[in-house]
């Protein structure tokens, strides 16, 4: 079994849409950890503030299966893809790692880049998974929290009731 990590992603009915993903994912995967989730500038864009965590879970499924699943989860919350690449979104997910694979082709790149430059998904995943090893880096993702340039760390925690409304995560 490979641990997966996937940052998500919410700007529009924010605690709607992080709910409902999250229990796809648990229908889907079973058991899945969470890190807090924390709000954030929209970047790119001027829009409403994104709710943003990072989520964990072992399958037995190939990455491309698993890139297939969570586009189908974003559908399933209502995801328009037919706008601008940087716009206001009810759901987005994207696979920051799987196991220490890496892999980069034209429509996908793992270890996933943001991992070493956005506050919002390097915070949540050196929450989760801390003591792990950035694939290419190698350095732990605690290691690279600590150097991220503190100016830029622009995420405020949120307190959401996630845990009583999705009983396999945490």
């Amino acid at each position: 079994m490979t641990e997966v990590f996937v940052s998500i992603g919410s700007n529009i009915q924010r605690e709607k849409y992080i709910t409902k993903a999250l229990r796809l994912l648990c229908l889907r995967y079973g058991h899945v950890r969470i890190s807090s989730v924390y709000e954030s500038e929209a970047v790119g864009f001027s829009g409403t503030p994104f709710y943003n965590l990072v989520a964990s879970f072992h399958t037995g499924e190939p990455l491309l299966e698993i890139v297939k699943q969570l586009r189908a989860i974003e559908d399933r919350c209502g995801r328009i893809r037919n706008g601008a690449r940087y716009s206001s979104r009810t759901m987005d997910l994207d696979l920051l790692l799987y196991g220490d694979a890496i892999v980069t082709t034209e429509n996908i790149a793992v270890p996933r880049p943001e991992i070493l430059t956005e506050a919002f998904v390097l915070g949540p995943l050196a929450e989760l998974a801390g003591n792990l090893r950035h694939p290419i880096r190698q350095q732990t993702f605690q290691q690279l929290w600590a150097q991220h340039d503190v100016s830029q760390r622009r995420i405020r925690p949120v307190a959401l009731a996630l845990d009583a409304a999705l009983p396999c995560a945490r």
